[in-house]
């Protein structure tokens, strides 16, 4: 069987035309031709020769996962089901700023998730497996075209500002391959992606949140969302073996470059997490780290059990932590419309049999 090529590393590959009598430098050319000009065939690689281009076609293959369902909200965020080689499935969502100056690709990490956080649907899907570096990667490149794709039609040429681990799966329990994917997605003879534009989420695995900002230059992002343990315990399992204290004194002890925060989430659970005094109680846990929280409306799916925090009551909240010192942001909940928005994504994952790919699956906003 031929090996998928974007299974090697600069190394392998630069070994691999070593022995075919190729220069080194040719490992990087042919990887731009793959991640940064996003081509599906080894033909299309114009500037080597011939005979390379045989070569490698005998080879390797180039992976592509099939887009199962594309589907489209009225706010224009756009959602992926992605169908992997094995027949796996995953999602990824494309998210517009209200105004336009962002776009935003949350990508997963993990075929389901094993975490068992109780306000996420993935965790109602459990752990299956965690991704490869390039199923992680082949979600950025998939967006990227269909955008391409897009502008050809008519629609505003568009380009992807932002990546964030925020979909299926806990990034630090799949460590390895979310750096390697951080490795392409940020090389120059990668995707050539600025890592200060990629964000890292996680519940909050200790160990490894302190290695990543060593292995990488991306930023981090902790779910919060309790401010006991008796709390986040029951909402978030990890709490049971990272308790707060641990955690936080963790992230007082990150080494973070100057001028650069962790963010804190924090879903907002009617009755739940949302009271002023846990407000209060959250300035003073993160007393002492570089830090902004973003609140997060709760996304409602079947079978959850809670409701979420009406929006005066957000707001007063975050107007508590801000009067304590703390920057705080409310985050617009997008995508709701077609299950796309924080902690919705498991709805079409586990279905069989052919979906259509639909281009326009739900319409644009009228205007106005």
């Amino acid at each position: 069987m031929t090996r998928n090529i974007k299974e090697l590393s600069l190394e392998e590959l630069a070994g691999w035309l070593s022995l075919r009598g190729e220069p080194p430098y040719r490992a990087k050319q042919i990887f731009q031709w793959l991640y940064r000009k996003g081509v599906a065939s080894f033909a299309a690689m114009s500037d080597l020769s011939k005979n390379l281009r045989a070569a490698l076609e005998s080879s390797f293959t180039i992976s592509r996962p099939r887009v199962a369902r594309l589907a489209r909200a009225a706010d224009g965020t756009r959602k992926f089901l992605f169908e992997l080689a094995d027949g796996s499935r995953i999602e990824s969502v494309l998210i517009p700023a209200e105004l336009g100056e962002r776009l935003t690709l949350c990508i997963s990490s993990q075929v389901g998730c094993g975490m068992g956080c109780a306000f996420c649907a993935t965790a109602t899907l459990g752990l299956k497996r965690g991704l490869d570096a390039h199923e992680i990667v082949d979600q950025v490149l998939e967006a990227r075209r269909m955008l391409a794709d897009a502008a050809q039609s008519g629609e505003p040429q568009s380009t992807i500002t932002n990546i964030v681990f925020m979909g299926m799966g806990e990034p630090l329990h799949n460590y390895h391959e979310v750096v390697r994917a951080v490795g392409v997605l940020t090389a120059d003879w990668g995707v050539g992606f600025s890592p200060r534009r990629i964000t890292v989420s996680t519940v909050g695995l200790v160990p490894q949140m302190t290695r990543l900002l060593g292995d990488t230059r991306v930023n981090l992002a902790v779910s919060l969302s309790g401010t006991t343990d008796e709390v986040r315990s029951r909402l978030m399992p990890i709490n049971r073996k990272y308790r707060l204290t641990t955690l936080l004194d963790a992230c007082r002890g990150l080494p973070l470059p100057r001028r650069k925060r962790i963010t804190f989430e924090y879903v907002m659970l009617s009755g739940r997490n949302d009271s002023l005094e846990d407000a209060h109680r959250l300035a003073t846990l993160l007393r002492g780290i570089p830090s902004k929280v973003n609140l997060i409306p709760f996304n409602p799916f079947p079978g959850s059990g809670f409701a979420s925090t009406e929006l005066p009551a957000i707001e007063a909240f975050r107007a508590a932590l801000l009067r304590q010192g703390v920057h705080t942001t409310i985050r617009e909940s997008r995508g709701r419309d077609i299950q796309a928005a924080c902690g919705q994504l498991a709805g079409d994952v586990s279905a069989g049999g052919d979906v259509p790919y639909l281009r326009n699956f739900a319409p644009k906003a009228a205007p106005g």
